[in-house]
């Protein structure tokens, strides 16, 4: 018939569908982004961050020096000491970066009000966690010898905290026992009870719960777990949980390096020196991009130790 045209499979005839357009609706909002709780702010000091500009930057730390003790003599000639500070050096030497670009188009097109916004927080988000994932993957092997192995203790060389070929496997009925011997570790190196904390996967927190310790008044803290993985205070550790805690394939077991310490065994410096968002000088739109320079050194062996851990 003239003037009538058959429809397109596909096509729809109704207002703007007709021609074959089918609008597409879109949430006005994100999906909720999980992100894994970072934990390098709580188990490290960063008494030196003021000091770094720029990647390369080298901060000079000036350690305490012991004074002698002598037995007091009568009549013995004073011959003064004079401390000398031994110093570390710690390099600023490694960066993560984040780098996107927006069109025009997609200002004109998008639903969301503050997308780049978003966009920009996911960004610094995953820059922790990447921090986090290089710092827990590395510092382990700068532990001290007496904190950690199967003959661990500065004293009595006989506490067994797990060991290559032969991780340790703590059950229900003896992981307090474990806990206990890594604040022994840490009491037979003179480190100070207080800010002690230890850092544990999901399987090792599930298990200690399951445990003799059944409560949060026993385990110190009655409050919510926290962003940072802050979850309880057990036998004088502060206790955070990490899923960023680095394993390992190791006698057909999957092992952990599950640390504890204080806050005295690990310096980090970390300075944000880039964050940016301007024209793009090749097309429609915006660049933005972020850089932060950092640096971590163990500069305290004493202070930290790890259990060499399996769940089964």
């Amino acid at each position: 018939m003239p003037g009538v045209y058959p429809i397109a499979a596909g096509m729809r005839s109704i207002g703007s569908a007709s021609m074959g357009y089918v609008p597409e609706l879109y949430s006005g909002k994100l999906l909720v982004k999980f992100y894994d709780a970072t934990v390098l702010a709580a188990i490290s000091n960063t008494d030196y961050e003021g000091e770094i500009k720029q990647k390369g930057d080298t901060v000079i730390i000036r350690k305490t020096p012991d004074i002698t003790i002598r037995d007091d003599e009568d009549g013995a000639i004073m011959v003064p000491d004079q401390p000398t500070s031994d110093t570390e050096s710690l390099l600023i030497d490694k960066g993560k970066r984040w780098f996107f670009v927006t069109t025009k188009v997609q200002d004109k097109q998008t639903d969301l009000k503050s997308y780049t916004d978003a966009w920009t927080t996911d960004a610094s988000e995953q820059m922790k966690i990447a921090i986090d994932t290089d710092v827990l993957g590395n510092i382990y092997a700068d532990a001290s010898a007496y904190n950690c192995g199967a003959t661990a203790g500065k004293k009595t060389a006989g506490i067994n905290l797990g060991a290559s070929g032969s991780p340790i496997v703590p059950t229900k009925a003896d992981i307090l026992e474990y806990v206990a011997a890594a604040g022994q570790t840490l009491d037979e190196q003179s480190v100070p009870e207080d800010g002690r904390y230890m850092v544990v996967p999901p399987w090792f927190w599930t298990m200690l719960t399951l445990s003799d310790l059944k409560n949060a008044s026993i385990m110190g803290d009655s409050q919510s777990v926290l962003r940072n993985g802050r979850v309880g205070k057990i036998a004088g550790f502060e206790f955070y949980k990490s899923n960023l805690l680095t394993s390992v394939s190791d006698s057909g077991k999957t092992p952990f390096y599950i640390y504890f310490g204080t806050k005295h065994a690990l310096t980090f410096a970390s300075q944000l020196v880039e964050n940016s968002n301007t024209d793009n000088p090749f097309g429609f739109g915006r660049l933005f991009k972020g850089l932060q320079v950092y640096g971590y050194k163990v500069v305290k062996p004493e202070a930290l130790g790890y259990l060499y851990a399996a769940a089964n």
